[in-house]
């Protein structure tokens, strides 16, 4: 016979055991209600047939993704599997992965691929409504395989992958971002436009081969958004790189954007909800500040292509043309009376005209300008804009 106090013990440990079990099982669709109740702040929802849990693993099939701002227009994606989920603090959910099926949608004479989607380190909050970067939906990476556009039957657009990464900052004050589409192609051969076929072909952009790259940060608190590259890089035409800096773009600034595009995407009256719209944006758009600006084209053949292309339009060679263009800038600039800019710009497009290497436009003012500084200057006196913001205008630098 067992001692008493064995059998005691084997009783409460299943006991426990049995109580234990439905208590620590994650919980699928209160996963899918908290992603829902994020995603609600955007206008977007998601739908699901069935939730299956095994373990760590949560299984969605059926999913469809809905949007305020395309009723009627709810894109399937199918099964959803979220791998390695555990609940956090706060009532929210982390996964170590997320797989999404393959993309193939048709519409009319254009069809879509796009294959081996998948996410990482996935966050879902329990309080969408804090203040927090752990109150927003977030991704540690994410990714596609090839991408595909066709259009009646030929492909028009291809990409090989697509990779972002989201890292957080120390004590979460904000989060770092990179992302990179490598091995883009565009096919325009096929463009019907009598005009703008004859110039992509005289231009030799039949075909275009390039990348995509962005990098930047946040800062939640302050509001500092710093986009550091947003590049377009494609083989003999150039590189295209934006960058800027500003302040005010908060949560709550966020959640107001956010707030005044669903009541605009609810009001079934267009006119007045555009009308709204812009009023609210006009307002919001008070909170930010200019810390600064670039844009810098690097040429890689397309300018002197372009010269060619546009003087024999009007019978003349790319050289005259690109003469005649040094002559007319500083006429054209004079007309916005800002002597310091005329001389800059004037001087940039000799150079960059003589010898196409790069040409930069950046705004880097002596301390931080408010928007709403911005535009009265805009208003009042334009031509100090350029001052305000402290424009300048450099080539082959």
């Amino acid at each position: 016979m067992m001692p008493t106090r064995n059998l005691r013990l084997m009783l409460a440990s299943s006991a426990f055991i049995g109580l234990s079990g439905p208590a620590f099982a994650l919980d699928g669709a209160d996963l899918v209600t908290k992603l829902n109740a994020a995603y609600a702040l955007s206008g977007g929802s998601i739908a699901y047939e069935n939730v299956a849990v095994d373990g760590t693993t949560v299984t969605l099939t059926g999913v469809t993704v809905k949007s305020t701002a395309a009723p009627g227009k709810d894109f399937k994606v199918g099964e959803v599997t979220l791998e390695g989920v555990e609940e956090t603090d706060g009532g929210g959910y982390y996964a170590e992965t997320v797989t999404l099926p393959d993309v193939d949608i048709k519409e009319d004479e254009a069809a879509i691929t796009a294959k081996d989607i998948t996410m990482g380190g996935l966050t879902i909050p329990g309080n969408p409504a804090g203040g927090t970067i752990n109150d927003i939906v977030l991704y540690e990476t994410a990714g596609t395989g090839p991408v595909t556009v066709t259009v009646k039957g030929k492909q028009v657009f291809s990409m090989e992958e697509s990779e972002a990464n989201l890292t957080k900052q120390e004590s979460d004050a904000g989060f770092d971002f990179d992302a990179t589409l490598s091995g883009i192609k565009a096919d325009l051969s096929e463009v019907e436009d009598a005009k703008a076929k004859d110039a992509i072909e005289k231009l030799g952009l039949k075909t275009l081969d390039g990348e995509m790259t962005m990098k930047g940060s946040w800062e939640i608190a302050t509001g500092n958004v710093s986009l550091e590259e947003y590049a377009f890089d494609f083989a003999n035409v150039g590189r295209l790189a934006l960058a800027f800096d500003i302040s005010g773009y908060t949560l709550d600034f966020v959640k107001s954007m956010q707030e005044a595009t669903k009541a605009a995407a609810a009001n079934p009256n267009k006119e007045e909800a555009n009308q709204a719209m812009g009023l609210a944006m006009m307002g919001l758009v008070q909170q930010l500040t200019f810390n600064s600006a670039s844009i810098r084209f690097d040429d890689a053949t397309i300018t002197k292509r372009v010269l060619d292309y546009i003087g024999g339009q009007q019978g003349v060679s790319g050289d005259q043309l690109a003469q005649s263009l040094k002559g007319m800038v500083p006429l054209m600039m004079a007309q916005l009376n800002v002597p310091e800019l005329q001389n800059q710009v004037s001087t940039a497009v000799n150079s960059y005209l003589d010898a196409p290497k790069s040409l930069t436009i950046s705004a880097e003012p002596a301390n931080p300008v408010p928007f709403p500084m911005i535009i009265g200057a805009a208003m009042g006196a334009p031509n100090t804009v350029p001052s305000v913001l402290g424009v300048k205008v450099t080539a082959n630098d």
